[in-house]
């Protein structure tokens, strides 16, 4: 499944009969049984229904930093959170950008593709 970012939003916890995602480096799982933490009263709430990669390297509920350039150390926590979410959660797809969404969203591709090479 591919989901642009806009339909991502749908699945960000405010519509309780809908499972809940979340994306890292473009990857999206299925965090619903994690409820506790993804849900709308969760520590992670603010994660969801967006890809959080950058928020979780800085260990930040910011908003701000969802999108935001990673230091070593942060891509480094980054590896650690995907590998923990690889081990529980459900990979149910891809996050699609298209031409728009990647000029407005620069540091975010610019920081993706640095954790990746």
């Amino acid at each position: 499944m591919e989901l642009t970012p806009q339909q991502l939003k749908q699945y960000d916890n405010t519509d309780l009969s809908k499972p809940i995602y979340m994306a890292i480096r473009g990857k999206i799982y299925d965090v619903t049984s994690g409820k506790s933490f993804y849900g709308p009263d969760g520590d992670y709430c603010v994660c969801t229904g967006k890809d959080a990669s950058c928020a979780l390297a800085k260990m930040s509920k910011n908003d701000d930093d969802v999108v935001s350039s990673l230091s070593d150390k942060e891509i480094s926590v980054l590896n650690n959170w995907e590998t923990k979410f690889n081990a529980k959660y459900a990979i149910i797809g891809i996050v699609r950008l298209n031409v728009i969404a990647i000029s407005s969203n620069i540091d975010l591709v610019l920081a993706l593709f640095r954790m990746k090479h």
